[in-house]
């Protein structure tokens, strides 16, 4: 019973997004921009010297308005190959997918990391919601946006995703043959958790009935309210007897490692009805037709590793169990010893980065 007290707590956890900025001051580009953007530096890690920073928006086909910085590696010149980063699900720009989207640009590629649609500093009404539709199309508008850039060589295109983004980046490479390359770091398949739970423990046609019956209830509840009732971000305080990975997203999002005030990982979570969707909306159903080079990353003692494996069977049709392998095009990376925050920063030293950095050099050129 604990476990599964726990398991929804962390359902929560990864069901989180954020309020807009509160600072009024925007650069020349954004002038036109509807968002607020924080021009100062607010993110979890270090302002990298090699690399030049701003803040950008973009459009996605729903009109909604989407929030990104963009690092460029120093004194570049001609058409750069470009890599769009999210990431993790419930995070924001300012944690994890800023981090790699700057370490990418310190090895040459000019980068973006986004909000997603509903989330951060990027715009959508009602806050914390996510769709499996629409933040999928938040990477094709961010490879749109690439795609025009006088400074970018739209056949050089790849994306990353991290954790729950890692999913629906290996959607987007599904849907857009424009995206060259994808890399999916310590993936969770946000349909497959929402229908099955953790670790299966929800995987009955009765469980998932009583799911549906619950959201159903809340949306009646949040009609009758006017507003959204939200799941509530990591838990805390850390009960004493949590499950290491409950420990594990703590040790990231509650303390100085990751914290962030816009994340609601951080704080307060995603609306109840948040991921509502991704019950029958599976996000992999075309996973075997994607035709360019996926790279999935995860650590060997992630709790999530089964996601990342479960994908990699999708692509190819090879099962695999806690190692590394390459069939055509598609490779999954086990990192020895690493647990799933592992990658969400360098703290431990695990994230690959000279690895995707030869994945990209080799597959956007």
């Amino acid at each position: 019973m604990k476990k599964m007290i726990f398991a929804a707590a962390l359902l929560a956890v990864m069901m989180v997004g954020c309020t807009t900025g509160e600072n009024n001051n925007k650069d020349e580009e954004n002038m036109n921009t509807t968002l607020n953007l924080t021009q100062e530096w607010d993110k979890t890690f270090p302002k990298s010297d090699k690399v030049d920073h701003k803040k950008v928006t973009f459009r996605n086909r729903y009109g909604i308005e989407l929030a990104a910085d963009m690092y460029m590696p120093k004194d570049a010149n001609g058409k750069l190959a470009a890599i769009a980063v999210s990431g993790p699900f419930g995070a924001v720009k300012e944690q994890c997918s800023g981090l790699y989207a700057q370490h990418m640009a310190e090895r040459g590629f000019l980068t973006i990391a986004f909000d997603p649609s509903f989330t951060g500093e990027s715009g959508g009404e009602p806050r914390r919601m996510a769709s499996p539709d629409i933040n999928t199309e938040d990477f094709l508008a961010a490879v749109d946006f690439l795609s025009t850039l006088d400074n970018v060589d739209p056949e050089r295109i790849g994306i990353i995703g991290i954790c729950g983004w890692g999913g629906m980046a290996v959607n987007a490479a599904a849907l857009d043959p424009r995206i060259k390359a994808t890399v999916a770091s310590t993936m969770y398949d946000m349909s497959k958790v929402n229908v099955e739970g953790y670790f299966k423990s929800e995987d009955t046609k009765e469980q998932r009935m009583e799911k549906r019956k619950a959201m159903a209830a809340q949306r009646t509840e949040d009609y009758k309210a006017g507003t959204y009732k939200r799941a509530g971000g990591v838990v805390d305080p850390l009960p004493e007897d949590a499950p290491f990975f409950v420990k594990d997203y703590y040790d990231y999002y509650k303390t100085k490692r990751g914290y962030h005030e816009r994340s609601g990982n951080s704080t307060d979570g995603w609306n109840v009805t948040g991921c509502q969707s991704f019950m029958n909306q599976p996000l992999l159903a075309w996973a075997h037709e994607i035709e360019n080079p996926v790279l999935l990353i995860h650590g060997e003692k992630a709790h999530s590793r089964y996601f990342s494996e479960y994908a990699f069977e999708k692509m190819t049709g090879v099962k695999v169990e806690g190692v590394s392998k390459t069939v055509g095009n598609k490779e999954l990376l086990i990192i020895p010893g690493a647990v799933h925050t592992d990658l969400y920063d360098d703290k431990n030293g695990k994230i690959p980065y000279d690895k995707m950095e030869q994945f990209f050099k080799d597959n956007l050129k």
